[in-house]
């Protein structure tokens, strides 16, 4: 055989290979992006679901959209401003409904209270957190939340001891000093000023909240705990221009600015908590009393014997595992606390009424004093200020979770490789369960406590629902009551004339700032 007939045959066999796998790559895309989408939309109308039809290549992203104009004073009505694709598509496909697709992928909306306990509270095995972007997602925190299966229930099985009622109990003389610190700040800042002074509090929240995780969980300094705060918002900002661009294979590893600049913020962050790790761990080997706060009891885990759990051997967290569950609860731990301190003070200010009825009952209860953790339990218009704030502005807007299996929520068959959101904020503001005074701030719905609050006595879902529900729950709240207490103790304050009212669907925070004039109480 010539060599010539030898490289044609060759030649032959590499463009059979080719075409073959061109075949088979065109196959698989054209199953991907056209058969299977449209089959699921086939599957998902047949069964009376209306909604945004599937484009190729296209992605209608519901919750995004916020309105970049301001509303009006005094109107909580938020959901058309903040989430206005969504409050649209639900206002004209129904409270179940197809309301976008992240690519080839439906999103299911369901605005039902019953059927979002349901599948937060059950359904294991068939759904599962969804994260758009996983990559992306772990550059700005991983951890708990994110977790599912074994590993979630060993790192909660590891962490939930630091948010035990005698451990919050032991956390609240640290609240206080921070609070002590962010009323001095401001009684200085109004020194220079006659009377009234304007502040922007947003900051000042994020400040604090800051302090009050670094000190109680990480027993960490401030500016260590500030600088990964300035961190992680502009790496939250790099992951969202990330998420908008357009997405291809291997992406995140092209030496774009965007990227190269995400690699640098995600090694400082590490750089910090290792040196944070790495004090502790020096502590524990020399012998040194251990701190039973969240990084203590992390630390523990990973430097012991494995334990027995159910018969099982149950090991403890890894310290890459310890370190991403640091970036969680630095992330997680500042964003929750600040936002409801930001807009109770923001509501109080609206609605003076409500603000004057707390301070009489904050000063009854301790004057000037020191508020303490039984008197601060037994606060009734502080503790129903705090759930109509979180009602009206709830900290996480939607909960959103993605079909790995077959399933049936609500009577409808959902396919695996559906994503089903669960709007909290359009479920808090549904006059079906609230009432005609929905969009109103009335904290005295919850008079007679969260369950009689509504005609549904498990609607109350700021901090989620069932086994999955927020870790930190009443450690925000006992922060939120410490800070909120000492400043009507401290001060009166009123809208500034530069507060401009639009909430911002990224964690519900105040797009502009929240500007606040305060006045010293004498």
């Amino acid at each position: 055989m010539s060599c010539v007939e030898l490289m044609s045959q060759w030649s032959f066999l590499i463009f059979t290979l080719w075409g073959s796998l061109f075949l088979l790559q065109t196959t698989v895309l054209l199953h991907r992006l056209w058969l299977r989408p449209r089959w699921l939309q086939w599957a998902l109308r047949a069964q009376g679901l209306r909604g945004k039809p599937y484009r190729l290549l296209t992605t209608v992203d519901g919750p995004s959209g916020c309105r970049k104009t301001s509303m009006p004073l005094r109107c909580h009505d938020i959901a058309p401003f903040v989430v206005p694709l969504l409050h649209n598509a639900v206002q004209e496909h129904g409270r179940t409904c197809l309301s976008s697709w992240f690519g080839p992928m439906p999103k299911v909306t369901v605005v039902d209270a019953r059927l979002t306990r349901e599948v937060m509270s059950g359904k294991s095995g068939h759904l599962e957190k969804f994260r758009r972007f996983p990559m992306l997602s772990r550059l700005l925190a991983a951890g708990l939340p994110t977790y599912e299966g074994e590993k979630w229930a060993r790192h909660r099985r590891i962490i939930s001891p630091a948010f035990h009622l005698e451990k919050l109990k032991i956390m609240l003389p640290a609240f206080y000093s921070c609070c002590q610190d962010l009323i001095a700040r401001w009684t200085e800042s109004l020194c220079n000023s006659e009377g009234w002074g304007e502040i922007d509090v947003y900051p000042e929240f994020q400040s604090l909240a800051v302090d009050a995780i670094s000190c109680t969980a990480f027993g960490s300094s401030y500016l260590e705990g500030k600088r990964i705060l300035e961190l992680q918002a502009e790496q939250a900002d790099r992951v969202s221009a990330g998420v908008k661009t357009i997405f291809i294979p291997g992406y995140l590893y092209l030496p774009t600015k965007n990227n190269r600049r995400m690699r640098q913020i995600d090694n400082e962050i590490e750089s910090i908590l290792q040196g944070i790790i790495g004090r502790r761990m020096q502590a524990m080997r020399e012998g040194k009393l251990m701190k039973d706060d969240l990084l203590g009891l992390m630390l523990e885990s990973n430097m012991r014997e494995p334990d027995v759990v159910n018969g099982r051997s149950a090991r403890g967290m890894s310290i890459e595992e310890v370190m991403e569950e640091c970036k969680m609860f630095y992330f997680a731990g500042i964003g929750v606390p600040s936002t409801l301190l930001t807009w109770t003070i923001v509501l109080l200010s609206m609605h003076p009424e409500w603000q004057d009825r707390a301070r009489e009952e904050v000063l009854a209860q301790f004057g000037k004093n020191q508020p303490d953790y039984d008197g601060l339990s037994s606060l009734r218009t502080v503790t129903m200020i705090l759930y109509e704030v979180l009602r009206l502005y709830p900290p996480a807007i939607a909960f959103i979770r993605k079909t790995c299996k077959e399933t049936t929520i609500g009577g409808i068959r959902y396919p695996a490789g559906v994503v089903i959101e669960m709007p909290v904020l359009l479920i808090h503001h549904d006059p079906d369960i609230w009432g005609e005074d929905v969009h109103e701030f009335r904290p005295e719905r919850f008079a007679e406590g969260i369950s009689k609050a509504s005609n549904d006595p498990g609607v109350f879902l700021p901090f989620g629902w069932g086994p999955r529900a927020c870790i930190g729950k009443n450690f925000a709240l006992l922060e939120a009551k410490m800070a909120v207490c000492m400043i009507l103790q401290h001060f009166e304050f009123e809208l500034a004339p530069t507060y401009i009212h639009a909430p911002h669907n990224k964690t519900l925070h105040p797009m502009h700032g929240a500007h606040i004039n305060l006045r010293a109480l004498v």
